[in-house]
Parts: C-alpha cells; sequence; structure tokens
C-alpha cells in the first residue's frame, strides 16, 4: 500500500501535460493497436473475399461443362473424371491449384486430386455447411481439416476456397467445390495491405495524439500562469491578512488602554467632584443649619420655609453628588477574579437600590487583562441599573459562563420589556455598553418580549483577550 500511495503521490506531482503525454500516450498506442487489428482483420477479409471470389468463377466457369447432373449419382464417371483430371493438372489452372475436390451433401468425396479421398465420408466442417447454404467461403493460411493433411506438407501459402455447385435449371446448391491455390502473390499483396493499413493508422493516432498534446501543452502553460499569478495572489493576500491581523490587534490593545484611560478619567472626575461641588454644597447646608440662619428665619416664617426648601434641595444635590461619584469611581478590580467582580457589583447594586439579584456562575474563566475585567464591571453594573430602573427589579439575575473560549456574562428581569428594534437615538445606555464591548472584539445581543423581559448578553473571545495581554 504504501508503494502503491508513493507512486500515487509521484504521479500526482508531475505536471497536467506530463501526465497527459504519459496517460494519452498509452491510450493513444492501445488504440492504435486494437483499430489497427481491426482495420487489419477487415481488410484481410475483404481482400480474401475478392480474391476467391475472382478465383472461384474462374474455377466454376472451367469445371462446370465438364460435370453431369449430380443429382443423378452419388460418384462421377470415368469420363467425367478424366477430363476434371486433365483440366485441372495442365494450364494455368493447374498451375494455381494445389488440390480440388467434390463435396456431396453428406460429407462424401465424389471427386478429389487425390484419389484416396474418393468416396470417403467427413463430418461435414461450418464453411462446408456454410457453402451448401449458397455462400462462399475462403480462409487464407487455416488448413486445419483432417483431410487437409497432403496440402499441409506443401508448406506454402494457400487460400482455401469453398464455392457451392449449383443446378444448371433450379439453382439448387447440389454440391461444393473445395479447392486450394497457391496464394504466394496473394499474401504478398496482403502483407502490403497490411502494412499500409498500420501506417495509415498510426499516422492519423499520431496526429491526433499530436494534436491533443499542442492543445493540452497550450492548456497547461496557461495554467501554469495561471497558478503563479494565483499563488502570487495568496501571497499577497496572506501578508494583507497578517498586516490586517497586527492592526487588529494594535487596534485592540488601543482600546484597551483607552478603557483604561477612561475609567483614571472617571476617578479623576469623581473625585473632583467629591472634593469639590460636593464640598461646597455640604458647606452650604451647614451654613443653612447655622444659628444665624435660623435665628433669622425663625422671626420669618416665610423665610423659613424657603430656607428649608434650599436645604432640601442642596440635600438631595448633595446625595445625587455622591451617587454619581460612586458610580464613577471603579472599586480596585485589577486583582480580583471575574466572580469576584460579578459579586461586587451584585452587592452594590443590592445596597443602592435594596432589590435582590439572583447570581449563577458556571465554570472558571482564564485570567483577564483589565480592560476586560472593567469592560465586565461596567457592563453588569450598567445593565442591572437598567434592570431596575425599566424592568422594576423584578426577577433580576447575572449568569457568568465560559463557552468554546468565550467568556459570556448575560443580565436578565422579568420586567415589562421592550422592542429592541426601536431603541431610541438618545439610548446612550445601550449604545455605549454595546461600543464598549465591540471595541475589545466582543458581542453584544439585547433580547427583550413583553411576556419574557429583558435580556442582555455580552461575549469576549479569551484568546484574543490573552493574545493582547
Amino acid at each position: 500500500m504504501q508503494h502503491i500511495a508513493r507512486l500515487v503521490d509521484r504521479w500526482l506531482s508531475q505536471s497536467l501535460a506530463r501526465q497527459f503525454l504519459l496517460a494519452g500516450g498509452v491510450v493513444a498506442l492501445l488504440a492504435m493497436l486494437l483499430v489497427g487489428a481491426l482495420v487489419t482483420r477487415l481488410i484481410e477479409e475483404a481482400v480474401t473475399r475478392n480474391s476467391a471470389a475472382s478465383t472461384a468463377l474462374y474455377v466454376d466457369s472451367v469445371i462446370a461443362p465438364l460435370l453431369p447432373d449430380m443429382q443423378k449419382g452419388a460418384t462421377l464417371g470415368d469420363a467425367e473424371t478424366r477430363a476434371l483430371d486433365e483440366t485441372l493438372g495442365l494450364g494455368a489452372l493447374g498451375r494455381r491449384l494445389v488440390s480440388f475436390r467434390i463435396w456431396r451433401p453428406d460429407g462424401t468425396i465424389v471427386y478429389s486430386s487425390d484419389k484416396s479421398l474418393v468416396g470417403k465420408h467427413f463430418e461435414p466442417n461450418p464453411n462446408i455447411r456454410a457453402a451448401f447454404s449458397g455462400s462462399m467461403v475462403a480462409e487464407f493460411n487455416k488448413v486445419d481439416d483432417v483431410e487437409s493433411e497432403a496440402e499441409r506438407r506443401t508448406g506454402q501459402p494457400l487460400l482455401e476456397i469453398y464455392n457451392p455447385i449449383l443446378q444448371p435449371w433450379s439453382g439448387e446448391v447440389v454440391a461444393v467445390s473445395e479447392f486450394y491455390e497457391v496464394a504466394t502473390e496473394f499474401e504478398r499483396s496482403l502483407n502490403q495491405a497490411r502494412i499500409r493499413s498500420w501506417i495509415a493508422v498510426a499516422i492519423i493516432t499520431l496526429g491526433f495524439f499530436l494534436a491533443l498534446s499542442v492543445i493540452v501543452l497550450r492548456g497547461s502553460r496557461i495554467i501554469d500562469r495561471q497558478r503563479e499569478a494565483l499563488g502570487d495572489r495568496v501571497a499577497e493576500l496572506s501578508r494583507l491578512l497578517a498586516q490586517n491581523k497586527a492592526l487588529h490587534e494594535r487596534v485592540t490593545r488601543a482600546s484597551q488602554r483607552v478603557a483604561s484611560l477612561n475609567e483614571g478619567y472617571l476617578r479623576r472626575i469623581g473625585a473632583d467632584l467629591h472634593d469639590g461641588p460636593a464640598q461646597l454644597v455640604a458647606l452650604a447646608a451647614l451654613r443653612l443649619d447655622g444659628e444665624a440662619v435660623s435665628t433669622a428665619a425663625g422671626a420669618d416664617k416665610e423665610l423659613s420655609r424657603e430656607m428649608s426648601t434650599i436645604k432640601e434641595s442642596l440635600d438631595e444635590a448633595l446625595r445625587e453628588i455622591r451617587s454619581i461619584c460612586n458610580g464613577l469611581v471603579l472599586p480596585n478590580i485589577e486583582g480580583a477574579d471575574l466572580q469576584d467582580i460579578l459579586s461586587r457589583v451584585v452587592q452594590a447594586h443590592e445596597q443602592r437600590t435594596g432589590s435582590r439579584v439572583h447570581m449563577e456562575v458556571a465554570g472558571s474563566s482564564q485570567p483577564l487583562p483589565a480592560a476586560a475585567k472593567i469592560c465586565i464591571y461596567r457592563f453588569a453594573q450598567e445593565a442591572l441599573n437598567n434592570a431596575y430602573r425599566h424592568g422594576r427589579g423584578i426577577c433580576q439575575s447575572i449568569k457568568q459562563s465560559c463557552e468554546e473560549g468565550r467568556v459570556v456574562v448575560e443580565i436578565s428581569d422579568g420586567g415589562p420589556g421592550f422592542d429592541p428594534e426601536n431603541i431610541r437615538p438618545d439610548a446612550v445606555g445601550l449604545v455605549g455598553l454595546r461600543e464598549r464591548v465591540e471595541s475589545l472584539g466582543g458581542r453584544f445581543f439585547v433580547e427583550a418580549s413583553p411576556t419574557r423581559g429583558t435580556r442582555v448578553i455580552m461575549w469576549l473571545n479569551l484568546d484574543e483577550m490573552e493574545l493582547v495581554r
């Protein structure tokens, strides 16, 4: 099997032109041999039949007047026998014929140039039966009959002819003449015809094969050029793909760095809000609670109500600023694993809203870069906020799993849902989540219906995240 496999591999490694030349050459040679043998056989049969027909006609014209009514007796008379002997033994006919026999339908030889065969009975061969059916039969150099031992001993090329003898007035076949003609000239002509037919077949086959070879060689060269051009294109595309991959990695790393920088900006904004406006609002609220303001407000009821309104607004503004600061300032999650990050999101959400979140974690993911952790934290934080605000906090749940080299996070609720196809352009929450996830090469999906609530799903490719760490 290995030897055959090596031969097949070696064959397939050859060019198409060489494969055609080898395989086509073998097929053309076999076709030439087959066609040549068929044509030669047809020519041989035609030449043999034509030559035999002319000889049979000549012999029949000579001996027919010498034959009596063959239906009257089983043998010939002495006069007829002597006449046939003299006719067949002299002149041109005597030189052309080696032997001559006349057969009866039952296989009896009624006349023969070899007198020992006269009166003997032999089983009629297929040629004799065909002749009694009215057909002239001829064979060249096939002297294989039992009664033809003398002819085989001559060693000469012989044309064996079986010719039906017809009753003159009825046309009935009453006997068959068998004679052997010396075919030296016929053999020479037949050999020349064979050689010419083989030459003609060889020339035609060779010309046809050469024409096909030229076409195949031209096609093979075109294919080779196209294959070379295609190889160049493939190499160029491979280089472009490598460059595209490198650019994609650079963009992904840049997105991760941008995500980290954005978190730094958000921390500074949160700190600035906490240390600046929040402190000023708190100071204003304390001043409104001061003794001077209280004494002045106590004297004027209208002023007192106004001061109370201002105090409540300041307190609400302070709460909002602190809430914003808490949302902007991300906890320290660089060293936390994925489960711990999601637990922190859930704990902060439950403390802020007083609602319950069902958490389900399946499998463990490989370590992620900081940008991926920040993305997952912000995704879970924003999605839970939406579940509380728009889904009324009903059946809030968070699920995390690892599937086929991806980390998948799903946030769902049992609220009234919405139509994802009709998201308003000003819905910056979902749009921001999609952009944040897709900037890291991930995918973002939203599924919602009035009966099943809302599901928000994201996944990140762990291999890609590992690559750009």
